[in-house]
């Protein structure tokens, strides 16, 4: 009888699932394709203003055609997918009870991925509300769907949640430093869970080329799942990896001409999703490096209005970062495959860093 060591079993676990995941997502593209263009889930116009009111004109130069015929929504895959994939080896888990490959699928658990479930499906849900209003609200929602205002506040309430949760229910108040250990913030604990959050969601704004987000979130869940893997924390991994094939079946229709767009119900949720497992594994030090790509374009457009507001000047031509490349010349193409090599390259860097000691 073939004999295979628990850590194999565990890495043929995770793999299946993110295949299974994959096929899943992709499967379902069909359907969902016809559902969106059926009932035009695409913004009726293109964004014309700033943060700060002010004219987008290398934003309309590069996106004014042939970005309102095309649905939002895709990023329904990204969490339907793994909500589906959840829901379906649980209940074979209970159906076939003795069987213990059907256990060892079985990747919901409470202690390592209700929060992480939490966190994706109830931010996925207030996205969903945006990209409905935004394609068929009317009055003040016309085009433009929950107000930035709200949308952070609903992701703060979201944040607070879980801060609570972590705190007070899981007991966390320690921060880990790689290659030094844990440190205790106490209290602090909770603001930084919330900080975190919004800066996380702050990155979202990397959504603005075809297929340039996609790429982005599927090397940083790749690397928390190689983390998670690493740490034995299997049922988180497996919870990356059911993100990361929805993300890559996703990616295959979203690369350029896209076939919809991952839309706030997607980024959203896997902002959220990433911020909890994120603090589930001790990785929060090392989040920046592994988001490398979210820091700098959440980073461009805050000290792009900076400088409007203070030196009443830019910086770079356009922002978040990626428009500001457009503006030079390169083609999206190019920024995005550019943005994809650097991508991977932090993710390797920032696990690397994390398995430190």
């Amino acid at each position: 009888m073939l004999y295979l060591p628990d850590a194999a079993i565990d890495t043929i676990k995770i793999f299946t699932l993110g295949t299974l995941s994959f096929l899943l997502a992709f499967g379902l593209t069909p359907l969902l394709t016809k559902i969106l263009y059926k009932y035009k889930l695409w913004r009726k116009t293109v964004r014309t203003k700033a943060l700060d009111g002010g004219d987008l004109t290398y934003f309309q130069k590069f996106h004014s055609e042939g970005e309102t015929n095309v649905p939002r929504l895709g990023g329904i895959l990204i969490w339907l997918t793994p909500l589906l994939i959840a829901i379906l080896f649980y209940a074979l888990s209970k159906i076939g009870s003795d069987s213990w490959w059907l256990q060892k699928l079985n990747f919901l658990d409470r202690g390592q991925t209700w929060l992480p479930f939490f966190a994706l499906l109830s931010a996925s849900l207030v996205g969903l509300v945006d990209d409905l209003l935004q394609v068929k609200g009317k009055g003040r929602y016309i085009s433009g769907g929950l107000g930035l205002k709200q949308r952070l506040f609903l992701m703060g309430m979201i944040g607070i949640i879980g801060a609570w949760w972590f705190y007070i229910k899981l007991g966390e108040s320690t921060l880990h430093v790689p290659g030094l250990g844990d440190f205790e913030i106490g209290l602090w604990y909770l603001p930084l869970f919330i900080i975190v959050m919004m800066a996380v969601y702050s990155g979202g704004v990397i959504d603005g080329i075809d297929g340039l987000a996609g790429g982005a979130f599927a090397a940083i869940f790749g690397a928390f799942t190689g983390i998670a893997l690493f740490l034995g924390q299997i049922n988180i991994a497996a919870f990356s990896i059911v993100i990361l094939g929805a993300i890559l079946a996703f990616l295959w229709f979203n690369i350029p001409p896209a076939r919809f767009y991952m839309g706030e119900t997607g980024m959203m949720g896997l902002c959220a999703a990433l911020t909890v497992v994120a603090f589930l594994t001790d990785s929060v030090l090392v989040l920046p490096v592994i988001g490398f790509l979210l820091v700098i374009e959440s980073g461009s457009v805050i000290i792009q209005l900076l400088s409007k507001k203070f030196r009443k000047k830019k910086i770079f031509l356009a922002a978040p970062i990626h428009h500001h490349f457009e503006a030079k010349g390169w083609p999206p193409h190019k920024v995005t495959m550019r943005f994809w090599i650097i991508a991977v390259i932090v993710a390797i860097i920032g696990m690397g860093i994390r398995l430190l000691g």
